[in-house]
Formats: structure tokens, sequence, C-alpha cells
């Protein structure tokens, strides 16, 4: 009885209006002006800020032109070989001597270029249809080297033409020499098949390499040339290596895409 009447006095008595109201302590404003100011920060950073993504892929530095699988037309004993690997070729140039049943043959060269891989020797036999050699389609000797990436095929229209490449050459140490520069300057409208890559690079294993995933697409980048190289392309390292960079060689390009404001990834 005596909670109950507690109870009901007070319940009776007016409201204590002269007493002052505490809303919030000093700790707490300070925590609520910081959290208003971070707020306020990250409103701005995605309506006037960028951010910069970058595609990695793997590809090649080759010619314009690409290479091609020489294949003996003939059955037999190689009985000569008439050229050497880094040899400048022209069209219908000798490559092999066979012997064959109706007597020696000669494999020469479908298209001129350079001679990248013999695989062929003397005494070895091979059949109709066996690789002997690759060769890289050489018009001009002066004209300079390009990279071919492959890009998985639903990447391949986010990349704008003109973006800047970096490219990492497998046979030039990065952290002594830096990274090729190089720029963008096509896009494949479509995916490519491994036969296709095959054609253009003159490997199956790379074909089957780059389309591992998938089928990908080809980007073709241009290098940046520069005459205080010893190869005669710019590097991130102004110097870059003090030998020539020649081809084909494996790289792994890094493609800057375009900058987007953070606030396009919430919008549709």
């Amino acid at each position: 009885m005596q909670f109950r009447q507690q109870a009901l006095s007070k319940l009776q008595s007016p409201e204590e209006l002269d007493l002052p109201v505490r809303f919030a302590r000093p700790q707490g404003r300070l925590v609520l002006a910081v959290t208003l100011a971070v707020v306020t920060a990250a409103a701005f950073w995605a309506f006037t800020g960028s951010v910069t993504s970058r595609l990695t892929a793997p590809g090649m530095l080759t010619r314009a032109e690409g290479s091609y699988l020489l294949q003996s037309p003939y059955a037999g004993q190689v009985t000569g070989v008439l050229a050497r690997e880094g040899q400048l070729l022209a069209p219908g140039a000798p490559l092999l001597r066979v012997s064959t049943e109706r007597g020696e043959r000669t494999v020469s060269v479908v298209a001129g270029g350079r001679v990248t891989s013999l695989v062929a020797r003397t005494g070895a036999v091979v059949t109709t249809g066996a690789d002997v050699a690759t060769v890289e389609r050489v018009t001009n000797p002066d004209d300079p080297l390009v990279a071919m990436l492959y890009v998985p095929g639903d990447s391949g229209g986010t990349i704008p033409v003109g973006a800047s490449v970096d490219l990492s050459v497998e046979s030039v140490p990065r952290e002594k020499f830096g990274v090729l520069r190089g720029r963008v300057q096509a896009v494949g409208r479509a995916p490519q098949s491994t036969a296709q890559i095959a054609g253009f690079l003159g490997d199956n294993r790379l074909a089957d390499r780059f389309t591992r995933q998938g089928n990908p697409v080809a980007v073709l980048v241009r290098l940046e040339r520069s005459s205080a190289t010893a190869s005669g392309y710019r590097w991130s390292v102004a110097s870059g290596p003090p030998y020539a960079v020649d081809s084909p060689a494996p790289v792994t390009g890094a493609v800057r895409l375009a900058d987007q404001r953070p606030v396009d990834w919430l919008l549709p």
C-alpha cells in the first residue's frame, strides 16, 4: 500500500517544468559533429571524386602482322637446314631440304619474315603437315613492335582506345628496368577462338593458354617510342634495359580504365 500511495501522489503533483533538461553531453556533441563531417566529406567525394581501376591481361610482344607456323608439305628425312633462327628470309626462300621417296625436296617459307623458332633439325624425320618452323611476318625490319593482349570477353567493352598501358616483359627484370609504356590502339569487336589466336601468333600452345578461361578479346597496344633508350621504347625507368627488346616475348599488360565517380556505382 505504501508504494501505491507514493505512485498516486506523484501522478497528482505538477510537472517539474523549472528543472533544466540535458539533451546531450559534450562528448556526445563532439561525436555527432565528427560523424556529420565524415558523412558530408564522403558525399562530396562520391559526387566529385574519381576512382582509377586497371585491368590486367596476358599477351605477347610481336610484330603487327603476327607470325605463322610453317609445316612440311613432304614426308621424309631432313638432310639440310638452310636458315638459322633470327634470320630474315624473303618470300619463297628455302628453309629445309627433305629426302623423300621421290627424291630431295625443298621446304620454303610461304611469306617473308624472320625465323623465330626452328623445330626441324638435320637428320630428323618429318611427316606431311609436321611443324618445322615459326616465322614472324616482317615487311620492314624497322617497323616497331606491338603488344597483343588477350582480355576476358566480357571486359573488352570497358577498354577505351587511347588508354595507357603498363607492360611487364617477362624477359626484362621489372624491379631494375621498370615496365614498357604503351597506349591502346584498337580493341577487337568479338572474342577470338583458339584457331584465330594460333593463326596470328603461330603457336598452338599459346593459343590454348590464352583461351583457357574462354574466348578472349584481342587488344592491340602501340608502344611509345623514345630515342633516349637502347630499346627505342619508353620505360617507367628513364634508361630502360641496356639492350634491345626482341619478339616474340610474353608480357602482362595493366590497362588503365576510364575514371569513375563513386556515386556511379550506386546509381543504376
